[in-house]
């Protein structure tokens, strides 16, 4: 693994990437440009396409990335942490990347690449502060239920770009009383959330199948009753069996 890093550098650098990588790379860009290129309480542009970084002197753009999975032996985590850093348009540094899956030797890799490496397992409880692209690929509903409760606000929401498995085809392949109960806070963002499906390539349908970018336009957050927004409860997942994530070990 010494030398890993040093090929990830060249692979990131070819001007040879293939057409599927490119396609997936112009199609987020021009998904997430309008969320995170200028405040949120701007609407007048909400659908002019800009590039990523016009518009942000004063707000410092981020990208945390959960749920990579041991790349080192896992072919589609692999595929997966090369479109990271094809579609990355931000310093290296500003982006952070966390798996309780990671060995150490994968983690030194990593920080060879020049990303930020988490040591602690937030459970997806991140607060966005800045513009921030989230990279969940494939993570559990648990994780991406408890990145909107921590964001969970019409300050937060907006500042989010979301790279993940679509919400609507989650309610789709869950039953309609757990999605509610366990899952609140995705059940009521995909009614207010923008989805774009990314297009999938035949031959990655099990590395990037049910891709999708998601926002939450500030428009459609303040047309919602105030008593959304109001105290929202720590999700607890009591009557869940299967949460699909690794939570943080508790202090005993």
């Amino acid at each position: 693994m010494s030398d890993s890093g040093g090929e990830w550098q060249v692979a990131r650098r070819r001007k040879g990437a293939s057409r599927s990588s490119k396609s997936l790379q112009v199609s987020l860009l021009v998904a997430a440009s309008a969320s995170v290129s200028k405040p949120p309480e701007d609407t007048d542009t909400e659908d002019r396409p800009e590039k990523v970084g016009e518009g942000r002197s004063c707000q410092r753009l981020e990208c945390v990335c959960y749920g990579l999975g041991p790349f080192s032996s896992c072919v589609a985590s692999r595929y997966q942490l090369a479109m990271l850093l094809l579609l990355l348009d931000i310093p290296l540094k500003d982006c952070s990347v966390y798996d309780p899956a990671f060995s150490s030797a994968e983690m030194d890799v990593l920080r060879e690449l020049g990303l930020t490496v988490l040591t602690e397992n937030e459970e997806g409880k991140r607060l966005a502060n800045n513009p921030t692209f989230f990279y969940l690929m494939h993570c559990g509903k648990a994780l991406y239920n408890n990145l909107l409760w921590k964001n969970w606000s019409t300050q937060c929401l907006p500042l989010m770009v979301i790279i993940g498995n679509s919400f609507s085809g989650m309610r789709e392949r869950t039953t309609e009383k757990e999605f509610k109960r366990d899952y609140s806070y995705i059940s009521k963002a995909v009614d207010f959330s923008v989805e774009r499906k990314l297009p999938c390539p035949s031959r990655l349908i099990d590395v990037f199948n049910d891709t999708a970018v998601i926002t939450f336009p500030s428009n459609s957050l303040n047309r919602l009753p105030q008593s959304t927004w109001t105290e929202p409860p720590e999700p607890l997942y009591q009557h869940s069996s299967d949460l699909e994530i690794i939570l943080k070990e508790t202090q005993s």
